[in-house]
């Protein structure tokens, strides 16, 4: 069952619930309306009684003599029938009602009037008894009674009234609401499909279908943001595979060929065999750094990093220690002002030794390399040849290097670790010509300043 049925059943389902408790209480109450007016009204025909006790005194003794009269044949009034009943008679009451124990206790005055329900020639009535008079002592008697054909008729429509209600406002609501379901899932039909097309040929560039301002608009605007970082991601990895290959092939085909000259019958007795071996462990290293600059380019890519409050001049003036421990060739000076950063200590200081790792190997022998720190920034500044305006855009990409660059040692993933180092806090790298040389500027949101 589709999700626009399912909505159309569920709105049939709650218009049922509702006509159904609609009518578990209209029922009762009209019904306990209509014993409520039939009790009352038969109230009102035993005090409006067509003869007063003395006029049915009068008529019967014509006919039976004297004596307080009593008569067992209630008399039809048309839409009631009254029975004047003596409680002393044996006989009183009739084929209506005998006399009971109710009766005798109206009478006597220790009872109230009561109601009850009694069969007569075949029709259930409801049967009002009272005292006809409550002057001189007198315990006649009187009943009145009225059939209960006409109340439940009623009730028997409104029954047939309620269930078609609830049968009718069940399917409408059902249908209506199938038909507004259909329209308003709509859109969800049309995402569906897009994802389906999706699914079935693998194309990320597939288009989505717009959406409005609405959950439907927002999950389709989501899933385009999530289709279109998804497809930036398989490229990406398409082309760090590609350019990986390419940067592995070099040192691969040249330890190779090394390897394959050791293993000539000469072997290590020919006179080339130490620089073949020289040759070899470079190439060798140039492969582990090239799988560590992967490696690391991928953990800065998509691990989450652990950050805390870090002072930043003093991870530059760590990794300045380092680096100057590595070279003597060039001269360090340094400008650090105490900032701190909201950052991964490690991470920070990978990407600062990332920048000074370039500064040295463009800087010229006994050149100067400046590292400034201020505001959440570090800044290194080379005096080598500067880089090209054609190369500028480029230098933080993966595996980049300009045709100067491509005859000196290096991976080509070293500026573009510093550039997902800073993406990843928030923060951003740019390069700077100078005069003479560049100044690389890596950003990094400071931490805010403790209270006090």
């Amino acid at each position: 069952m589709n999700l626009r049925w399912r909505v159309g059943l569920a709105g049939g389902a709650v218009v049922l619930g509702t006509l159904a408790a609609v009518s578990a209480i209209v029922y009762p109450a009209l019904t306990s309306q209509l014993h409520a007016q039939l009790d009352a009204a038969l109230v009102e025909a035993a005090k409006a009684a067509p003869l007063t006790l003395q006029e049915i005194k009068a008529r019967l003794a014509a006919t039976q003599g004297d004596g307080v009269p009593a008569f067992n044949k209630p008399l039809n009034l048309g839409s009631s029938l009254l029975q004047v009943v003596d409680p002393a008679d044996p006989a009183a009451g009739g084929e209506l009602a005998p006399v009971d124990q109710h009766d005798l206790a109206v009478a006597d005055g220790t009872g109230p009037p009561y109601f009850r329900e009694v069969d007569y020639r075949g029709q259930r009535y409801r049967l009002y008894t009272t005292l006809l008079s409550g002057k001189g002592g007198d315990r006649t008697l009187v009943r009145v009674a009225r059939p209960l054909t006409e109340q439940q008729a009623t009730l028997n429509r409104l029954r047939l009234l309620l269930v078609g209600l609830t049968l009718a406002g069940t399917a409408g609501a059902a249908a209506v609401a199938r038909l507004a379901a259909g329209r308003v899932l709509h859109p969800v039909g049309r995402l569906t499909d897009a994802v389906e097309r999706v699914t079935a040929t693998q194309d990320l560039t597939a288009s989505m279908p717009a959406g409005g301002r609405d959950e439907i608009g927002r999950l389709a605007g989501s899933f385009a943001a999530m289709m279109a970082a998804l497809d930036g991601s398989v490229r990406a990895q398409r082309q760090l595979v590609a350019d990986a290959s390419h940067e592995l092939r070099t040192p691969l085909t040249s330890l190779t060929t090394n390897l394959e000259l050791l293993d000539e019958p000469a072997g290590t007795a020919d006179p080339q065999a130490p620089a073949l071996v020289h040759a070899a462990r470079e190439q060798a290293g140039e492969l582990t750094v090239l799988v560590n600059d992967l490696v690391e380019l991928s953990r800065y890519g998509q691990v989450e990093l652990h950050t805390e409050d870090t002072r930043l001049d003093l991870l530059a003036e760590q990794a300045v220690r380092r680096a100057a421990a590595r070279t003597t060739a060039v001269r360090f000076e340094t400008r650090l002002t105490p900032t701190q950063v909201r950052a991964d200590p490690d991470a920070v200081e990978r990407a600062i030794g990332n920048l000074l790792d370039n500064a040295v190997k463009w800087s010229p022998p006994d050149g100067r390399i400046l590292v400034a720190v201020a505001a959440g920034e570090v800044t290194v500044t080379d005096d080598g040849p500067g880089i090209p305006a054609e190369d500028l855009p480029h230098i933080f990409d993966r595996f980049y290097r300009s045709p100067t660059a491509r005859a000196l040692p290096g991976s080509g993933l070293g500026l573009a670790i510093v550039r997902q180092i800073a993406e990843t806090h928030g923060g951003r790298v740019t390069a700077e010509p100078q005069p003479r040389g560049v100044r690389l500027r890596l950003s990094l949101p400071t931490a805010p300043r403790p209270a006090g």
